[in-house]
């Protein structure tokens, strides 16, 4: 009878050890995926950290991760515009795929071209779902601007539909201003007027959110900020602090915003060191190029600077999607330095997959992985970067960088040329999938980045490679592009 008892104890005492071992081997492989946090500017320009030029912005928490990190100097965005580029940047896709051609109007009244139907829809895949499926916990802080009915999930996908546990965010802009805005949701729940400045707020969010996490589990934590878009406000001690230094009253209001986003990011940047994350991926970028300068009444604030880059926000040129790249991989070994590598916002769902050990998406990616470049700040890029934001301010919507060069194009329909479109719907498909690329103009972006001579008549042999490049690629993306029909016209 003691042999059957000693025998069972054993039995029991191997069970219980090989589950503590197995379980052991499970909160190690989940310490070894890193946690990832993405904080995403809306309006930032290209030169308006101190890290990347600014004379008189000072941005030291970012130039900190900048210094310990990697620099991007050829970073871009996926639109030149809001709401395709967080499409495109949680998705790894163009925009035009899931048919975000433009931002996201709200409200309910139908519009002649469908554009209050636009949404991302519940079929795209997005970061968050997909390291959610390797046991990551997830959270979105901030701007959503990814549908046009914001909180009303009986009719479009809300923020946890697409893979967030937690979302704290608002439809667009923060009303009335950063200052005391009170249009912010919490899970479906509105929130109410809440004391203090937006981007404050928002690391507030997260860092509660982290307090709740279990220590062992990775993270994704998506924090969106809403400056330095208008309507700016910002705190009175830091727009003192610039007037001596600034043209206007307007003006240091916005140097004062972007200060104070540097200092949110050096706020949960302190809190993930302070609670023992030393393994976490930080990526800081914007979703594309600054405001123009009373480009509409509200704009009095917008003194955002590309750093010479042609155009701004809305433009095809290189001020409308080059943004500021910054990736420093806390506990990491990484390249560390200044990188002129060409990285797109849609590298970044294929590269936290791969680190997180996610499955990619079963469908067609325009990004793609930069674990290769995390560790040497170089990479090969596997298909050119492309661009076709029909509403440019600019008259060449299709642009394309291939290497050191980039091609721009107008687009002709008939004998005339395509106008600008917001939308693509019933009404104009025929012609924007059957317009012609013409007007080229082609820019070696090594020797001129800003993009004042074009080269297109000197170099016949290298416009004429390019232009087999972008037909191809152009075409490609047609076919796969969304066209918006409401009910009751689909076949």
């Amino acid at each position: 009878m003691k042999r059957i008892q000693i025998a069972i104890l054993l039995t029991v005492s191997l069970f219980v050890f090989s589950c503590d071992k197995q379980k052991q081997e499970q909160q190690s492989t989940q310490q070894e995926k890193p946690n990832i946090v993405v904080f995403l500017c809306d309006d930032l320009g290209y030169g308006d950290l101190s890290s990347y030029g600014h004379p008189m912005i000072q941005t030291p928490n970012l130039d900190g991760l900048a210094a310990k990190g990697i620099r991007m100097t050829n970073f871009y965005s996926a639109a030149p515009v809001c709401s395709p580029s967080r499409v495109g940047l949680m998705t790894g896709r163009s925009p035009n795929r899931a048919g975000i051609y433009d931002f996201i109007v709200g409200g309910h009244n139908p519009r002649p071209n469908n554009r209050d139907l636009v949404h991302m829809q519940a079929h795209e895949e997005t970061i968050p779902q997909k390291l959610k499926s390797v046991g990551y916990a997830t959270c979105l802080s901030g701007k959503w601007h990814c549908s046009s009915l914001f909180n009303e999930p009986d009719k479009q996908p809300t923020p946890d539909k697409f893979g967030f546990d937690h979302w704290f965010a608002t439809h667009n802009n923060a009303a009335p201003s950063h200052e005391n805005p009170r249009n912010f949701v919490r899970n479906g729940q509105e929130v109410g007027e809440i004391e203090g400045y937006s981007c404050q707020i928002v690391v507030d969010e997260a860092m509660d959110w982290l307090g709740q996490q279990q220590e062992d589990q990775p993270f994704y934590l998506q924090v969106t900020f809403h400056e330095p878009h208008v309507p700016i406000a910002s705190p009175p001690a830091l727009v003192q602090k610039y007037l001596a230094h600034s043209q206007n009253e307007n003006q240091a209001q916005y140097f004062a915003n972007v200060e104070n986003v540097d200092i949110a990011v050096g706020r949960l940047v302190q809190y993930l060191e302070d609670n023992g994350h030393d393994n976490t991926l930080i990526v800081f970028t914007s979703d594309n190029g600054p405001e123009t300068l009373l480009r509409y009444p509200q704009a009095k604030h917008s003194y955002g600077t590309t750093d010479g880059l042609k155009g701004r926000k809305l433009w095809t040129t290189d001020g409308g999607f080059k943004v500021p790249g910054i990736v420093y991989w806390m506990g990491g070994e990484t390249y560390n330095g200044e990188s002129d590598a060409v990285v797109s916002a849609l590298d970044l769902m294929p590269t936290f997959c791969e680190l997180a050990g996610a499955e990619l998406p079963d469908r067609t990616l325009d990004g793609q992985s930069l674990t290769n470049f995390l560790k040497t700040g170089k990479v090969e890029r596997e298909k050119p970067l492309l661009w076709a934001f029909y509403n440019a301010l600019n008259d060449r919507v299709v642009a394309m960088r291939d290497g050191d060069w980039k091609l721009m194009a107008r687009l002709q329909y008939d004998t005339a040329y395509l106008p600008k479109i917001k939308n693509v719907y019933p009404g104009n498909v025929d012609s924007v999938k059957n317009a012609e690329l013409v007007d080229f103009e082609l820019y070696n972006l090594t020797e001129d980045e800003n993009e004042w001579k074009d080269l297109s008549a000197d170099r016949p042999e290298q416009l004429d490679s390019m232009k087999v490049i972008l037909n191809k690629e152009y075409q490609a993306l047609l076919e796969g592009s969304h066209v918006w029909e409401r009910s009751e016209h689909k076949n």
